[in-house]
């Protein structure tokens, strides 16, 4: 049975994005191996995953920034390779690093921005000075981006990214590195963007931000797409709840996990932090009882709790390994 089983099919509304068998490779890299995608028009998609998964390659490829080896790629009803030019009239693209200019100052770059997008003089300040008032940056338009905070800098590449209001916007991990502040800035902004009738697709590998704005969510490992649906879907589609237990002795380890397996009959994870198991259980009745097997092995608790899956369990159980852990970025493989 598929990973995928369970949950709900998309809805028949309009598409804003269609990938079907998506794939592309640098040289011996697979970094799409397969994806199939649609997003609905006016939503938050939401494309999680580690890095080194693809979700890069994804908007890379959906932005015609590069072309896909395989498989029939539409976004806003074009084609991403004969239509390219028509695709970029009508997207916004935020990368994982600010792409604005630190020697000039942030008014300035949203002016240069302009008029490289054919607004005249007194049309591009104009446009200017509405994104710094949106942007919440009126205050330090005149200094060098040099001086921003991060959340400030990541406002104002965000903001640079709507000189031409898109109907298509791109976050690729927008809040990567910023204060809990600057990130429910930056939530604040995306939600604004969906509700003026854009339709926004997020990389995140930050649980909680995809929990926070998506309206559905794929799980991407290793190019694929392991998983897909509302983050309701998926926390029921690993059981309803959740034992998490954290012991008292690293040595007890081995023993806790063979006597959870024992009793829940499911596997067990290491959980978000040191000495912390994981293991779905089904209702009360199956935790209590793996507590109590614990108890009768000799296994010291700490702490435990019995609750409602989450994002980070989900994934946990999609993929073998939580969505924060470390890897070579695939698409520098290049």
């Amino acid at each position: 049975m598929s990973r995928t089983a369970g949950l709900s099919t998309q809805q028949t509304d309009s598409a804003a994005i269609e990938v079907t068998r998506l794939r592309k490779s640098y040289g011996e890299v697979r970094a799409l191996d397969g994806v199939d995608l649609r997003v609905s028009a006016g939503s938050v998609f939401g494309v999680l995953g580690p890095n080194g998964a693809g979700k890069t390659t994804i908007v890379r490829t959906l932005a015609t920034l590069v072309p896909p080896d395989s498989g029939e790629v539409r976004v806003l009803g074009h084609d991403v390779v004969r239509e390219a030019g028509a695709i970029r009239d009508r997207i916004g693209l935020t990368g994982q690093y600010s792409s604005v200019d630190e020697e000039l100052s942030g008014r300035d770059n949203l002016v240069l921005l302009s008029r490289l997008r054919g607004f005249s003089w007194g049309a591009a300040r104009r446009r200017a000075e509405e994104l710094l008032a949106t942007f919440d940056l009126e205050d330090a338009a005149g200094r060098l981006v040099r001086t921003y905070s991060g959340g400030m800098r990541r406002r104002l590449d965000i903001a640079s990214s709507m000189v031409v209001t898109p109907d298509l916007m791109f976050l690729d991990e927008p809040t990567t590195g910023l204060d809990p502040h600057s990130r429910n800035q930056v939530w604040e902004l995306v939600r604004g963007m969906v509700g003026e009738g854009a339709t926004v697709l997020l990389t995140t590998q930050y649980l909680d931000e995809a929990d926070q704005l998506a309206d559905r969510i794929a799980v991407v490992d290793h190019g694929r797409v392991i998983a897909e649906g509302t983050p309701v879907e998926l926390k029921r589609s690993v059981g309803s709840s959740v034992l998490r237990v954290r012991l008292r002795d690293a040595a007890q380890r081995e023993a806790a996990e063979r006597t959870l397996t024992g009793a829940l009959g499911t596997t067990v994870h290491a959980g978000a932090v040191p000495l912390e198991l994981t293991a779905q259980a089904s209702a009360e009745e199956d935790a209590t009882r793996a507590l109590a097997a614990l108890t009768g092995a000799g296994v010291g608790l700490a702490e435990y709790a019995f609750g409602h899956a989450t994002l980070d369990q989900v994934f946990l159980a999609l993929t073998g390994h939580r969505a924060d852990d470390s890897r070579t970025e695939t698409e520098e493989a290049a």
